[in-house]
């Protein structure tokens, strides 16, 4: 996980007695933080626009030099190609960008997404690269530099941004969530790029920071501003757990089994819950100290 101090911990989850490995060498607050899909990399971008590969067993450095001047301004969102062999990069200076894994250089010309960049996410079988921006979401062809849609999405709600971005497992639905304006989770048909049904509503008025779905593409969770992390049955879109924090939520993912949802947020702490069966209620604990 990523600090506001400017460094990363490395966690034992095997053994949460065993001190985390500290990553230091941005000069900026981390934004965000993806790990490849074959494990050998961990990416981390932060507010200067820096850019740094660490190894994903060791922690250490891999980029010469260790930072990689990516972009101008913040970097918001990064994430790997399913194959590992891309990694995508998105920031304020309203530029995704791809790099090569094999050489940490840039591959081709940005994408030039015209607004702030969110989110950017891969598709399941990577044919697709979403991105997030202040003002729609774009469906681009990676390899080929084109877009094939673009979608107002949440905008078209009170000029809400669009947050966050996560497909189904089955490459067949594209999630999204808004700002304090529509603070929803959105469907969208990747065969017509059309909304289906109505948007997951919960009960509250802040934006919805990010989402996950867990490997059955059965729920998702959302983290948000105003404490929560709720967690949604996508069949019917209904809420069936909830676990807040004492201050906002930044970031949430499911364990890799499906069966534990991991939350960290503002308030410094990791936090372990139970991903719950239908007729019983949430179980939770503390999953590491404050940091």
């Amino acid at each position: 996980m990523g600090l506001g101090d400017n460094r990363l911990l490395l966690w034992d989850l095997k053994d949460n007695d065993v001190a985390p490995k500290k990553m230091e060498g941005h000069s900026g607050w981390v934004w965000t933080v993806a790990i490849s899909p074959d494990g050998r990399f961990i990416a981390s971008g932060d507010h200067n626009g820096e850019l740094i590969i660490w190894n994903g067993n060791t922690g250490e450095p891999v980029t010469p030099g260790k930072t990689i001047k990516a972009h101008s301004a913040a970097i918001y969102s990064a994430d790997f190609s399913q194959d590992s062999e891309v990694l995508a990069t998105g920031s304020t200076d309203k530029v995704t960008k791809l790099w090569s894994t094999q050489s940490w250089k840039q591959q081709g010309t940005p994408i030039d997404c015209g607004d702030y960049v969110h989110c950017i996410r891969y598709s399941p079988f990577g044919e697709h690269l979403a991105i997030a921006t202040s003002g729609d979401i774009q469906i681009w062809s990676p390899g080929r530099r084109e877009q094939i849609k673009s979608l107002k999405a949440h905008t078209e709600f009170n000029s809400a941004w669009n947050y966050s971005l996560v497909w189904t497992p089955d490459g067949k639905r594209l999630l999204s969530a808004g700002s304090n304006p529509d603070p929803t989770i959105r469907g969208w048909d990747t065969s017509t790029w059309e909304q289906v049904g109505s948007p997951c509503r919960g009960d509250t008025t802040k934006g919805i920071n990010i989402l996950a779905v867990n490997p059955t593409g059965t729920l998702v969770a959302s983290a948000s501003h105003d404490h929560y992390v709720r967690l949604w049955r996508l069949s019917d879109r209904r809420i069936i757990a909830s676990f807040k924090h004492s201050r906002t939520v930044c970031c949430v993912t499911f364990s890799t089994d499906g069966k534990h949802i991991l939350s960290g947020g503002l308030d410094k702490k990791i936090s372990q819950w139970a991903v719950p069966s239908l007729d019983s209620k949430a179980c939770f604990r503390p999953l590491l100290l404050e940091i």
